[in-house]
């Protein structure tokens, strides 16, 4: 099946399905990450929307072990930057209706939490299709080691993924349900 239709098919699923509080515990990712000895100084999450799942509580778990928490800016020619932010700074609607920081201070996350649509067990994420954290995953792994952690729904898995070049697999994928390394 092609990305578009595979994509349509699993955001109207999420829709109907995350009504149900799903949670994933901010105590388990961070003991899982900590456990791993991965570089918990700069963590990058998003601002959820469109039934993502939610990872604000996630952030604010880090936030109080002493990470910085930064959020993404959507640049001009479709790239992304990671900018300070905590939960009571104040945010901008971007041209997609999603908030961002209004702060300046940029930041190269250590660990980036990563929304997604759909996943498979070998670490492919689907997104939305416009590329930008596959992006920014190019730019950043030239800067520095970053380790990229999807966050979904166990229902969001599916048996594969399409690929193609532009595409980069994510590190761990942690559900509600499993963690896939």
């Amino acid at each position: 099946m092609i990305k578009s239709k595979l994509r349509d098919k699993v955001l109207k699923l999420r829709k109907n399905k995350s009504k149900k509080t799903i949670n994933i515990n901010p105590s388990n990712i961070y003991s899982y990450l900590k456990k791993k000895n991965y570089n918990l100084k700069i963590i990058g999450g998003y601002y959820p929307s469109n039934y993502e799942i939610n990872d604000l509580e996630i952030l604010n778990y880090f936030f109080k072990r002493g990470s910085t928490i930064s959020l993404p800016k959507i640049k001009k020619k479709s790239q992304m930057e990671f900018y300070k932010w905590y939960k009571n700074d104040p945010l901008l609607i971007n041209k997609y209706g999603i908030p961002e920081p209004e702060n300046t201070n940029r930041v190269y996350p250590d660990i980036l939490f990563v929304p997604l649509v759909a996943f498979d067990k070998k670490l492919n994420r689907l997104g939305y299709g416009g590329g930008f954290y596959d992006r920014y995953i190019q730019k950043i792994s030239k800067i520095k080691k970053v380790v990229k952690v999807g966050l979904a729904y166990s229902f969001q898995k599916l048996k594969t993924i399409p690929v193609n070049k532009y595409d980069k697999k994510l590190d761990i994928i942690i559900t509600d349900k499993e963690i896939i390394k």
